[in-house]
């Protein structure tokens, strides 16, 4: 499975199964900086820590990953050895010391595991090959649903920028119009001025205001931001970064435009653009 994008939440367990047991791994990965992966293998296999790092690092980019491999042993799969005969022969030549030493205190369970030989530990059997298998099949599994994930994200993504699209049109279509009528509205509020004001004076006081109130250009960056958030979701490979400066350069134009509304429209508008950068935002954290 491909996607353009993929999510760094995800969650995969694998296991391989031995003749000394079932080697068992499970990845849980979330949204991070960077890359971030921690491993936990059962006892005595730490060198492969190394290995099995090297294969996600060649496999994700960013999230940071918690990997717990366990060794489940089969029934009857022990980790010591008693040699039952050597045990007994120290039983009975403790009760031989103490037959002609009667003070002395009988041997313990304990005493006896203690004695040299008593008690060996069981080689254990080769788990390195179903230990890099197992992290393999689940690192695949994580890569599988974190792709999944993506699918959904970017449908999401698209969605939001076809609405902050449809506000820009808006905005654009209101720029003329609106401008024109604020320009109105202060005529005829300045011709109910006593004294009346230069023509000249007046134009140009009309015309600073405008220029203050005119959200051309932010409406125009607003479109050039979302064109590109479309392009990075179309990419291969990891975007979240990019995506997040854009989330950025698009809620500073929305505030602007906030800012310098002219009208119940257009504040209506950036509001509505705020909440949808604000969405996107959430969801772009936990983009790779």
């Amino acid at each position: 499975m491909t996607a353009s994008i993929k999510s760094m939440t995800a969650f995969a367990r694998a296991q391989v199964h031995t003749a000394a047991g079932e080697v068992v791994c499970e990845l849980r990965s979330v949204n991070h900086r960077y890359l971030e992966v921690s491993i936990r293998l059962p006892e005595g296999l730490n060198g492969l820590e190394g290995l099995v790092r090297e294969r996600f690092s060649a496999a994700l980019f960013r999230g940071k990953v918690d990997c717990q491999v366990v060794w489940r042993k089969a029934p009857g799969e022990a980790g010591v050895v008693v040699d039952e005969r050597l045990a007994a022969d120290v039983v009975r030549a403790a009760e031989v010391v103490r037959a002609a030493h009667a003070t002395l205190a009988p041997l313990s369970v304990a005493d006896v595991l203690r004695w040299p030989g008593v008690v060996s530990v069981r080689p254990g059997p080769v788990l390195d090959e179903p230990v890099v298998q197992a992290c393999e099949r689940a690192l695949a599994a994580l890569v599988d649903h974190r792709c999944r994930e993506g699918e959904r994200l970017t449908h999401g993504l698209r969605e939001k920028l076809d609405l902050m699209d449809a506000e820009a049109t808006a905005l654009r279509g209101l720029v003329a119009a609106g401008l024109e009528s604020f320009r109105e509205r202060l005529r005829a509020r300045v011709r109910t001025f006593e004294q009346p004001l230069d023509p000249g004076r007046l134009e140009q006081e009309v015309l600073l205001l405008t220029q203050r109130s005119d959200i051309e250009e932010e409406v125009e960056r607003l479109a050039v931001h979302i064109a590109e958030a479309r392009s990075a979701l179309e990419e291969a490979g990891p975007v979240g970064r990019r995506l997040d400066f854009l989330m950025q350069e698009l809620n500073r134009e929305a505030n602007t435009i906030a800012s310098k509304s002219f009208s119940a429209r257009a504040s209506s508008s950036a509001v509505a653009l705020k909440v949808l950068i604000e969405q996107m935002r959430e969801q772009v954290q936990n983009i790779e």
